[in-house]
């Protein structure tokens, strides 16, 4: 005679909880990613050891100073997009000053200023377009929301290329969207 099965017992799955909240609007969604990825360019800026400003891995390549003015030189393009002031007065953008600490001020002043500037602009306003190049000596029209985000993906992008410069400089490359070699989460 076989055996008598036991009488499997249901399993109840958890409910599931409510959400407490809405999910932020675009603009708190690009506020909040403004921020969080200018604090990990910052922390990335200073960490590039003393004296190792000039550091270029490449005759053709920027020094770490100058490719650290990129970031203040797009902080000041997003500026005068959402301000509505000429992005392009001819000449070309400004030169990397001589001291790398004053760049990074720079930066984290300018910083501040500009997600201060996106709260306050109006959704209305950040919907409105502005010309900027699609291509070479070509102009398209971009959203502001657009451009801030294209903005915030070109600072990541230069990120990428300054944690390498700041590896060859003998830095420790912090964490930045997962464990570093110096950084491990072990």
């Amino acid at each position: 005679m076989a055996p008598k099965k036991k009488a499997k017992k249901k399993v109840k799955a958890p409910a599931r909880k409510k959400a407490s909240a809405r999910a932020p609007s675009g603009k708190q969604q690009l506020i909040d990613t403004f921020s969080r990825e200018s604090a990990k360019t910052l922390q990335l800026l200073r960490a590039l050891p003393s004296g190792q400003s000039e550091m270029r891995p490449h005759e053709r390549s920027k020094s770490a100073r100058e490719l650290a003015w990129t970031f203040v030189i797009e902080q000041s393009l997003l500026t005068r997009a959402l301000k509505e002031e000429p992005m392009f007065t001819g000449g070309g953008p400004p030169s990397a000053p001589a001291d790398f600490e004053s760049i990074v001020r720079q930066f984290e002043r300018d910083n501040t200023s500009v997600e201060q500037l996106i709260r306050s602009i109006s959704d209305a306003k950040l919907s409105t377009t502005l010309k900027f190049p699609t291509g070479p000596g070509q102009m398209g029209d971009w959203t502001k929301t657009a451009f801030a985000w294209f903005i915030i993906s070109d600072q990541i992008h230069h990120r990428g290329q300054f944690s390498v410069y700041l590896r060859m400089a003998g830095g420790k490359v912090p964490a930045i969207y997962g464990p570093s070699a110096d950084e491990p989460w072990r």
